[in-house]
């Protein structure tokens, strides 16, 4: 029987050292989910992926499986993949949250489908599900001052500024999340997308 409910994926690289960088806001977003469901993560038996199951947005007997993988950005998409498969699941019902460099620090976009925009995780994703069409929470985190290198930018940490809003700025794109459940794309986008 197919799962009726929602996948929710936050990108990110697992350990310490990764923790606050901004390509983890991913990870920040679906932590601040499982903290709405009241759960905690738990390894799963679908792969390298940690899950945390239950109800969001209020919505009554839908379920929704957040997911962390439990392996670098760049191999995303296997644990992804597997994750689908275990729920029976489809990319029509999957939403991915990621950092995204084009768009202004805080700024939301909301879309289904469109290419990688050279992020590792997206590339990975399609990959390994032949597709690109699911829906994407894109959080903003600007580019770096000068010539920064982009990688060094993205696995550097929010800086203290930034750190100032980024609890807002997350709790927006979870809620961005909630309303993507129960009230669809287009609703959504008029909403969020900054």
């Amino acid at each position: 029987m197919a799962y009726d409910g929602w996948v929710v994926v936050g990108l990110g690289n697992p350990g310490p050292s990764y923790a606050q960088t901004r390509h983890n806001v991913g990870y920040l977003v679906a932590d601040e989910l499982a903290a709405r469901m009241g759960t905690g993560w738990k390894a799963a038996k679908s792969g390298r992926v940690l899950t945390a199951e239950g109800r969001l947005a209020g919505i009554p007997g839908v379920r929704t499986v957040l997911g962390r993988g439990r392996c670098y950005m760049n191999e995303s998409g296997g644990p992804i993949s597997q994750l689908l498969q275990f729920y029976k699941s489809s990319p029509e019902r999957l939403i991915v949250i990621h950092d995204e460099l084009d768009i202004p620090y805080g700024d939301l976009r909301v879309k289904f489908g469109g290419g990688d925009n050279g992020h590792n995780g997206l590339k990975s994703i399609r990959r390994s599900l032949g597709t690109g069409d699911y829906l994407r929470v894109r959080f903003g985190i600007g580019r770096g001052p000068g010539r920064q290198e982009m990688a060094n930018f993205v696995l550097s940490p929010f800086g203290a500024v930034e750190r100032r809003e980024l609890d807002l700025h997350v709790q927006r794109a979870a809620d961005a999340v909630e309303s993507l459940m129960t009230r669809g794309l287009e609703v959504t986008q008029n909403q969020f997308n900054s």
